[in-house]
């Protein structure tokens, strides 16, 4: 199956390379180029991409501001946001935003390439213990979210260990090691989290978590 990717940034010569990085690959194609956030948005609503590679800073609209949107409007593509400094502030703005990964503008080709077809798969680029840390460093910014909580609800006292302990940085494997169960039980617990919360990857999982105050910063448990 061909994975179709939306380009959204400002500049011509980035859209450019990124498309032919994007179109060499048989398994990729590109089905728009944006200029600006609002554009993208329109873009992403019109063509239905897998993937939208989303600059941060955009005229208009920002590519943080312009996930936030597409998630508000329910649009299934999964978003990898590009910027060229790695700095811990736009990446948590991203990741609460709805982003599924997050990566320099001089990655290389193939890596990029790898990536999107990783988040097209709904599998979250980050590392854990790189997003636990994110989180740590700002969850007092987190608001809490009375109807998170109400939909944690759904989950049973399993599902709700193995949330917790994929909020705590660690693997499936390191989580069914904890559990005493197989790898495959951990990933199907994982998945059920995923639909009965209606989040889009294990890294929107780990945030709800530290929303909900379910976990809170500090070492694992």
């Amino acid at each position: 199956m061909t994975i179709r990717v939306l380009i959204a940034d400002d500049q011509d010569l980035i859209r450019a390379g990124l498309a032919m990085i994007i179109e060499a690959r048989p398994d990729l194609t590109v089905v728009g180029e944006a200029a600006d956030g609002v554009e993208a948005v329109a873009l992403a609503q019109r063509n239905r991409p897998d993937v939208v590679l989303m600059d941060v800073r955009m005229p208009r609209r920002d590519g943080i501001e312009a996930t936030r949107d597409l998630v508000a409007r329910g649009n299934p593509a999964r978003v990898i946001m590009l910027t060229t400094f790695d700095l811990d502030e736009p990446v948590f703005a991203a990741l609460r935003a709805g982003a599924s990964a997050f990566l320099l503008k001089d990655t290389r080709p193939a890596d990029l390439a790898e990536a999107v077809r990783v988040v097209a798969r709904g599998d979250a680029l980050l590392a854990p213990t790189v997003t636990r840390r994110l989180l740590d460093r700002f969850a007092d910014r987190l608001p809490a979210d009375p109807r998170a909580s109400r939909h944690l609800a759904a989950l049973t006292a399993r599902e709700t260990e193995v949330l917790v302990l994929a909020a705590q940085a660690l693997s499936n494997a390191e989580i069914a090691a904890r559990l005493h169960v197989s790898t495959a039980t951990v990933k199907t617990h994982m998945s059920a989290v995923l639909t009965k919360l209606g989040l889009r990857d294990r890294v929107q999982a780990v945030v709800l978590a530290y929303e909900t105050g379910l976990v809170r910063p500090g070492p694992p448990g």
